[in-house]
């Protein structure tokens, strides 16, 4: 069993940055992929980016390529998002979620019942 926790949202100004972390406990953490997803209202939740168990793998949706970084530290159990140049179009919750199956993660899409394990999210607002 896996808990996740994130954290790092906030408001931010159009063109700002902010760095999400999540926080894995209760199970083997470099036996997991971690990714984010986020979900604005109304709208799918979309792949944001995923990093394979060890970190030798990385993900990005298009969108988010060349903005956001993703990096984990196992022996702290974390997973982080960088972001850079926010847009009004980034605020959505931002969710981080774990599976043991890669392919899980990289999707475009999913919806909670398609990956093993979801943190509570974390409110990212980029607005002037």
């Amino acid at each position: 069993q896996l808990q996740l926790v994130e954290s790092g949202g906030g408001l931010v100004q159009p063109g700002g940055s902010l760095t999400l972390s999540c926080v894995a406990s209760g199970g083997t953490v470099d036996d997991y992929a971690i990714g984010w997803f986020r979900q604005a209202p109304g709208k799918e939740r979309e792949g944001v980016s995923c990093i394979s168990p060890r970190g030798t793998g990385i993900h990005y949706a298009d969108s988010m390529r060349g903005r956001f970084t993703i990096s984990r530290d196992n022996a702290k159990r974390t997973v982080y998002l960088q972001m850079n140049n926010l847009k009004p179009e980034d605020t959505a919750v931002y969710y981080c979620a774990a599976d043991l199956f890669w392919e899980r993660l990289t999707v475009v899409h999913t919806t909670p019942n398609m990956v093993d394990y979801w943190g509570q999210g974390t409110q990212v607002t980029v607005s002037s």
